[in-house]
């Protein structure tokens, strides 16, 4: 292990190594009270989950461990009374996948303990440097679109690193360490921010073929931001994953730098030895040689796993409902269970996305579960807004946060729904308090970073706003686009721009030699034709950014694109191989056709020769037939084939969480 250079590692060192020993003084703390730790005890309490809040003198918070964010409606009813009993009365859903209590003393962590005791859930080894909940696909073992379920190796890892007691051989990292175990095909977790990932993938081995794992290292989303992980190239099966995790975190363990603190996760150790480096040790500690990689099983899409969706087990559904920011209150959580108890098994999901999941619905009992009065704050169909918003804790109790985050992205969200309508594709909005990027805003359609900055001698809450964010197989780090938005009334109307022109905004590319550029669109309404800009924007002042965003005199730079929008029209499930599904959008009436190869194609339902029912047409390699004379067009490019002066309008099409989307010019 490499010698400690910072003050974590010297309060490591006052503990043998073991912070795990700060439950020995509990009882001290619990006598003497919160005024009487000192910045050690504070740091090292986080090793059993107990953190102090600087924002709330006296008040702490405690994060509960919930691996693969499996949870049962005992443990949730067990939380909510803690919160009413002895907390402020509301909990926070993390993008770790657990739950985070608030409020309490010092004096009644002995009580909190003992109650999470007898549920079987535990708050050890959850802060400061250790493998934090390690997450996993919400719906594993229930989602139809999983090429294995994982859960059982994230409990099995769990055991090891964590036990029921505490693990001091894996309590004393260089730095934090995240890791996510999926089987998963759509990419319903952030793989690619974990120090370790292992995704989806299948390997013909001597004929046979296997479902396994492909394995990813190195990301971050903090310490200097968003890092995507590395692909080792290897294939291994899941009975040899436990294993290689183990061993990975033991070379953090004995590798890992242990000086300035923004240097210390497994990404700079990767930096320092270079991928082949980091493999040849990785063998050299397992004793055997992985196989070469095989195929990633996953999609390029996404799937939050929300709303009502099928289950593999027959008749059976899951149900996803939106946890604003993830804050719940200790009434609607315990509600929460209850329904559970009620209509399915008693067991609910939790979601990287801070949402929660009901799981085995019997097909007979959906609709009394969806009239229940707590799916109305808790709903199944939230706005484009709110699907795929995220907030991390904010300055509310974080001490490192900025600006509020919770209560101004809800806010946010809905002054989008104002001026652009709660309707359309879903988008992901994510907020982070402050570079630690917490709230995942470097892996979002649109990303928001907080700060403090100083006008005219007065401080002031601003954003960075980075977009294009994503992970998966196309992972991508959010390109910051605006530097220093002050969070002023200006501030929907410049992410209602931003919305608005999302896909332009994502062909922006970074100039890593301005830092501080600011790019953005007139704030009032595009015209209809084609628009270009070219010419380069100088570097703006905090003034003259807020002065242009209000004016909307700002503009993009060196981008070329088109109006246009994208509309939901129909589920995968309603299109049928061979028949047109029909339907009108924006005005205009389009035919669909799905391909016997899953290809799905959108035209014009109207021929272009003689105005005849294309909708009613018959399709017959990848060319639709019009049935009032014959006369057939390509369903790619449009093309007529019987006679080459005509051309068909054609449009693009996308599945998104089995929902199908057509791109349309308007």
């Amino acid at each position: 292990m490499r010698q400690g250079a910072n003050p974590i590692e010297e309060y490591k060192q006052s503990k043998d190594g073991n912070p795990l020993r700060i439950r020995e003084d509990l009882p001290r703390f619990v006598r003497d009270g919160w005024e009487a730790l000192s910045s050690a005890d504070k740091e090292l309490l986080k090793w059993i989950g107990v953190f102090f809040r600087k924002p709330t003198p006296g008040k702490f918070m405690m994060r509960i461990r919930m691996p693969n964010g499996f949870a049962t409606s005992a443990q949730l009813v067990a939380i909510a009374d803690l919160s009413k009993r002895l907390g402020n009365g509301s909990v926070d859903i993390t993008t770790r996948q657990q739950i985070e209590l608030r409020g309490y003393t010092i004096e009644s962590v002995p009580d909190i303990f003992e109650r999470l005791r007898g549920v079987d859930l535990r708050t050890l080894q959850t802060g400061q440097d250790n493998v934090r909940n390690i997450n996993g696909c919400p719906l594993a073992g229930l989602t139809p679109t999983e090429l294995l379920d994982a859960s059982p190796i994230v409990y099995a890892l769990d055991r090891t690193i964590v036990g029921t007691d505490g693990n001091a051989e894996f309590a004393n990292l260089p730095r934090k360490f995240n890791m996510t175990i999926t089987g998963c095909a759509e990419n319903c977790t952030h793989n690619e921010s974990q120090d370790v990932a292992l995704v989806p993938a299948t390997k013909f081995i001597h004929g046979t073929l296997y479902s396994g794992f492909h394995i990813l290292v190195g990301g971050k989303m903090g310490s200097g931001g968003f890092t995507i992980a590395s692909n080792l190239d290897w294939f291994i099966e899941p009975g040899q994953a436990h294993d290689v995790v183990i061993q990975i975190i033991k070379i953090f363990h004995d590798e890992g730098a242990r000086g300035p603190r923004t240097q210390c996760r497994l990404a700079f150790l990767l930096e320092e030895w270079g991928l082949d480096g980091f493999r040849r040790r990785l063998v050299e500690r397992l004793g055997w040689q992985p196989a070469a990689a095989g195929k990633d099983a996953r999609s390029d899409g996404h799937n939050d796993h929300f709303g009502v969706r099928r289950q593999k087990q027959p008749g059976l559904y899951s149900v996803g409902v939106r946890v604003s920011v993830g804050r719940i209150g200790h009434e609607s959580l315990r509600e929460l269970a209850r329904i559970a108890d009620e209509y399915g098994s008693g067991s609910i999901r939790l979601t990287t996305g801070q949402n929660a999941i009901l799981v085995n619905i019997p097909e007979h009992r959906l609709d009394a579960l969806l009239s229940e009065p707590l799916l109305r704050e808790l709903t199944t169909e939230p706005s484009r807004f709110f699907r795929g918003l995220v907030a991390c804790t904010g300055t509310d109790y974080c001490n490192l946060a900025q600006i509020d985050t919770k209560g101004r992205a809800v806010q946010m969200s809905k002054a989008l729904e104002e001026r652009l309508g709660p309707d359309g594709k879903p988008i992901t909005i994510h907020w982070s308090g402050c570079p630690a990027g917490c709230g995942n805003h470097q892996a979002a359609d649109i990303g928001l970073r907080g700060m403090k900055v100083n006008v005219e001698g007065r401080s002031i809450d601003a954003v960075a706003v980075y977009v294009g964010g994503k992970t998966g197989p196309q992972a991508r780090a959010g390109t910051q686009i605006m530097d220093i938005v002050p969070c002023d009334e200006a501030l929907p109307d410049v992410l209602a721009n931003v919305v608005k022109h999302l896909q332009l905004f994502k062909q922006v590319q970074a100039r890593p030699t301005v830092r501080d550029r600011i790019l953005m669109v007139p704030a009032t309404e595009m015209p209809d034709e084609e628009f270009e800009f070219d010419a380069p924007q100088p570097l703006l002042s905090l003034r003259e950014t807020k002065n242009a965003a209000s004016a909307g005199t700002l503009t993009v730079t060196n981008v070329r694109s088109k109006k246009a929008v994208q509309v939901m029209v129909c589920s995968v499930n309603d299109l049928k191989t061979g028949l047109a599904y029909s339907t009108a959008v924006k005005g205009k009436q389009l035919a669909l056709f799905l391909h016997a190869d899953g290809r799905i194609f959108a035209i014009d339902a109207e021929c272009p020769h003689a105005g005849g029912p294309l909708d009613e047409g018959t399709v017959k390699n990848c060319e639709v037939t019009c049935p009032l004379h014959d006369y057939k067009f390509d369903l790619i490019s449009g093309r007529c084939s019987t006679d080459p002066g005509l051309t068909l309008q054609t449009y693009p099409v996308c599945v998104e969480d089995n929902q199908v989307w057509v791109e349309i010019h308007v």
